[in-house]
């Protein structure tokens, strides 16, 4: 997978973060696994928000089944480890990313954010999880993390191409491209943590 053809990302991830990750699978998984509810829960909220958008409607009403069925993957992963959920993290990673969808203004602007901060949400998940595929020593958790890679990529594209639907493709290239420096800028702020996707 070309991640800076196909995801566009402008900072990979540091190499020492699947290192550590790999000496901390149970705190990795219990934070995948409320990422991929977080995922579900943002499609969700997306559909609610924009109902007379058929399309958005359509595609997230897929997106979030596929979400919801990664978290209960994840959760059996969990159990065959010996591991349980453990409680939520805040994700500072997404948090610092949603600082930036703009409030106020058309709703179609609003909406054009929310579709590229999910994109990239997603666009860094599919990285890490080759890294994780490539790196880690767990033969079973690197076959799962290879079937969840083509996964993110597709949403992915999905969150871009609605975004291009329901505002001008231009305008979404230019504002795409203030993302990606301001994803980049916040992944090189953040710490090297074991104990997160993110």
């Amino acid at each position: 997978m070309k991640e800076k053809t196909i995801l566009k990302l402008k900072l990979n991830t540091d190499p020492r973060w699947v290192d550590i990750a790999s000496k901390n699978l149970e705190d990795i998984l219990v934070d995948h696994a409320y990422c991929e509810q977080k995922a579900a829960s943002t499609g969700i909220s997306l559909i609610l928000k924009y109902p007379e958008k058929t399309r958005l409607v359509q595609e997230l009403t897929a997106l979030v089944a596929e979400e919801w069925e990664h978290f209960a993957r994840v959760l059996q992963e969990l159990r065959q480890r010996g591991f349980a959920l453990g409680r939520p993290r805040r994700d500072e990673y997404v948090v610092a990313l949603l600082a930036h969808v703009r409030k106020g203004g058309p709703r179609e602007r609003q909406l054009m954010d929310q579709l590229l901060v999910s994109a990239l949400i997603e666009a860094r998940s599919c990285e890490r999880f080759k890294l994780l595929w490539k790196h880690i020593p767990d033969p079973g958790l690197s076959q799962f993390y290879y079937e969840l890679m083509a996964s993110e990529a597709g949403h992915f594209v999905s969150y871009v191409e609605l975004a291009k639907e329901y505002a001008d493709p231009q305008e979404v290239d230019v504002r795409f491209q203030e993302l990606l420096r301001i994803e980049g800028d916040i992944i090189t702020s953040l710490p090297v943590r074991d104990d997160r996707m993110h």
